[in-house]
């Protein structure tokens, strides 16, 4: 006997039980980038798994102490999880060689660009991420795909790119070694403890915001990667 494929509402009952967001899907073509199943068989539904305000935070720092645990092992292992029960594949943005999660994300969803290189969304604004995907075998229905305004092209202001104490943001760049600085020192205590200044100014979704400590987590885990870089 043959099952029927999950339907994308029950794959997205099993997301949010998990404290993960459903971002959306698409059935691949060739030029998606997308690989086989861990069977073989060829990818024809890829759903993306992320979040969007709290939920991931709250579900992740009640399992794991973020003082000492990473979110990508949690996310590693929840989605991982996720594919067994459902009969999927998963993937993730921090496997090597590096997957095309950007071009996903925008056959997924209507996101684009923002002028601080994040990509915006126009419910969530620049308060999103995405941590996985599942892959399946199956040609599963997808909801119809969302049509919207890029909202950066209706901001006249963009404070994003005024508000930066260090002006680490401009059109088309941004200036890692200068924002690192900044989050190093005293003065970049705000940001540090509160979340990118900029990221914060940017009126789009201020209702899914980051809370401090989730904005915290965040920045401090960029400064410790610029810190093994060296940049700072």
């Amino acid at each position: 006997m043959t099952l029927d494929p999950m339907t994308f509402d029950e794959i997205g009952h099993a997301v949010e039980a998990a404290g993960l967001t459903l971002r959306g899907g698409f059935h691949p073509n060739q030029a998606d980038g997308v690989p086989a199943t861990d069977a073989g068989q060829v990818a024809r539904t890829l759903v993306m798994l992320g979040n969007a305000g709290p939920a991931m935070w709250r579900a992740f720092s009640r399992e794991r102490d973020p003082e000492t645990d990473l979110l990508d092992d949690w996310s590693a292992d929840v989605i991982g999880k996720l594919a067994g029960d459902l009969g999927a594949t998963a993937c993730y943005p921090f496997d090597k060689p590096p997957l095309p999660f950007q071009r996903w994300a925008q056959r997924a969803e209507p996101c684009q660009p923002s002028p601080l290189g994040i990509f915006i969304h126009p419910n969530y604004g620049l308060w999103h991420g995405y941590r996985g995907a599942l892959i399946f075998a199956e040609q599963i229905a997808l909801p119809a795909a969302v049509e919207a305004e890029h909202p950066c092209e209706t901001c006249a202001d963009q404070p994003c790119l005024s508000t930066c104490p260090v002006a680490a943001f401009s059109p088309g760049n941004y200036d890692v070694p200068a924002c690192a600085r900044h989050l190093a020192a005293p003065e970049g205590k705000d940001c540090l403890e509160e979340g990118c200044r900029a990221r914060r100014a940017c009126p789009v979704g201020q209702a899914f915001r980051y809370q401090p400590a989730q904005a915290h987590f965040h920045m401090r885990a960029f400064l410790r990667a610029r810190r093994a870089q060296g940049l700072v």
